[in-house]
């Protein structure tokens, strides 16, 4: 049997955080993990994260998962994969299938990070093949490049459902609609914004009544739904589609733990059974600790923060670190996940209507039952302004942790301040931007466009992030959508810039008659 000082089932972003603190340690560090390849979660993710750049903000989360992976390499973690752990008994002894054979490890310590798998509704026609999660999209595009559909309905609203369906546009895939039982938007504001206004109808207040097809999905009818989520005769709608996506939350994976004893919780605000675990992820169980989704949902960047607090702990707690350096690192990072569970997406937040934000603005109501803004709110928000010259204009709307733009502007054209969940403010007549672009490209949302209403006579120019291809060539001929999607006018491509720096969000400028200026938010070709 092979001693280990830590175990870690987990190769995501929680487990191979805690491995990378306990082996910077010195201890003998060993993570397991079934599939083929290690990093969970992040590889799927081509999006940018948000939060600041202690959380990794407007890193995409492939990029996230190649940096742990180096760090975990050069830290001296060793990574078995294709290892599937099968159970785990008293003294921290773990069985683990691998290579046709079942294996027993010993561990001083163990770090369950497991993560979560996601939840499925059923309905008439929902085990028909082309009904599928959303993270097994997710998969087939960005790990396998295989589309999961031609026409493809979206069940879900959280950031999990939002984020899916723009990677479906990316690539390639008609999205006919996006529906959620909930009366409003469960997932943040810009992430519906960057969807609604490619034209994705949303249906909040609806929910799936039955699939058509005998052999696979041909079509799908959705029904507004009453106060006890029964579908209204009547309200019916049909739409074409081949293929359904679920994304209607995670469920911890915690079997593992509940083996081990440990004393569980059915914790409907953290996902369902999670371990009862102390502030750095410790069960009941000394020793024995659980990190991530498994023991909470939450985004990836608290995962990986928890990781590390249960890595370093386990390193204290067998004696390979002293107690003042761990006090201080443990402050620091419980400092950078408190900044995560500020604002409206607070876990205390969590399926309550946030009606103001915390600046007293008031929330857009169309926002939340439409996905986008309405005209007679943008201008309420303090990104918003209107100014001489080139200049940015930040449809950021609620308080998310994010504040990369403010980084990202050399001419400190752009304040968040010191809480990342501030709204971004414009600085007013003047501000001195120089029209780079750097905030438009650092925006996760995607939510900052440059704006110049004294472009030429009569019109304004537009630049947006584009995360589409093909690229569109200067002088091309399309048409500038609303934040609802809607057709509103004629556009003509002025130019496409790509950077490094830009980490592929390309930058397009496109010039429309100045009444649209602050109506025009996507470029769509003829």
């Amino acid at each position: 049997m092979e001693r280990f000082d830590l175990i870690v089932v987990g190769a995501g972003p929680a487990g191979l955080s805690a491995a990378i603190e306990a082996a910077k340690q010195g201890m003998k560090v060993i993570v397991f993990d079934e599939n083929h390849k290690p990093g969970g979660q992040l590889f799927k993710q081509i999006h940018k994260f948000f939060g600041s750049k202690e959380h990794k903000a407007k890193i995409r989360g492939f990029n996230i998962g190649t940096e742990l992976l180096k760090e975990a390499d050069t830290a001296g973690v060793q990574v078995k994969l294709d290892a599937t752990v099968t159970g785990i008994f008293e003294n921290k002894e773990v069985t683990v299938n691998h290579d046709g054979a079942i294996h027993h490890y010993k561990g001083s310590s163990v770090i369950i990070a497991t993560g979560a798998a996601e939840n499925m509704v059923p309905f008439e026609g929902w085990t028909l093949p082309g009904v599928i999660g959303a993270g097994a999209a997710q998969t087939m595009m960005n790990l396998n490049a295989v589309k999961p559909g031609k026409k493809i309905l979206m069940l879900g609203s959280g950031n999990v459902g939002l984020v899916v369906s723009f990677q479906l546009l990316q690539a390639g895939c008609e999205v006919v609609a996006l529906v959620d039982a909930a009366p409003r938007i469960g997932g943040y504001g810009v992430h519906a914004a960057k969807v609604a206004r490619t034209g994705v109808p949303f249906y909040l207040g609806y929910t799936i009544k039955k699939v058509e097809g005998t052999e696979k999905v041909e079509g799908v009818t959705i029904g507004k739904v009453d106060e006890h989520f029964k579908i209204i005769p009547g309200t019916e709608i049909h739409f074409d589609a081949d293929t359904v996506c679920i994304a209607v939350g995670l469920s911890p994976m915690s079997q593992l733990l509940k083996m081990s004893g440990c004393k569980m919780e059915d914790n409907p605000k953290r996902g369902g059974q999670v371990p009862i675990v102390d502030e750095y992820g410790e069960t009941s169980v000394p020793c024995l600790f659980a990190a991530g989704d498994v023991s909470g949902i939450e985004e990836a960047s608290s995962a990986m923060i928890k990781g590390r607090m249960s890595g370093l702990r386990a390193a204290y707690k067998l004696g390979f670190t002293e107690e003042k350096p761990m006090v201080e690192a443990e402050e620091t990072y419980q400092k950078d996940l408190d900044s995560l569970r500020q604002g409206m997406f607070a876990p205390s937040n969590r399926g309550k209507l946030i009606e103001k934000t915390d600046e007293g603005i008031p929330v857009s109501m169309n926002l939340l039952q439409k996905g986008y803004i309405a005209e007679d709110e943008i201008e309420r928000y303090p990104g918003v302004t209107h100014q001489k010259g080139i200049h940015p204009v930040i449809e950021c709307t609620q308080n998310i942790p994010c504040n990369p733009c403010q980084d990202a502007c050399k001419k400190n054209c752009i304040k968040i301040g010191s809480c990342i969940t501030a709204l971004p403010v414009v600085a007013p007549e003047n501000c001195g931007c120089t029209g780079c672009g750097m905030c438009v490209a650092s925006c996760s949302g995607q939510a900052i466009f440059l704006v110049n209403e004294d472009f030429e006579p009569g019109f304004t120019s537009v630049t947006l992030p584009y995360e589409f291809l093909p690229l569109p060539a200067a002088g091309s001929i399309g048409k500038a959508l609303s934040r609802s999607g809607e057709v509103i006018c004629d556009a003509e491509v002025v130019s496409v810039k790509t950077s490094k720096a830009f980490d592929h969000t390309n930058l397009l400028t496109m010039k429309v008659p100045k009444e649209f200026g602050y109506k025009a938010r996507f470029w769509k070709a003829e």
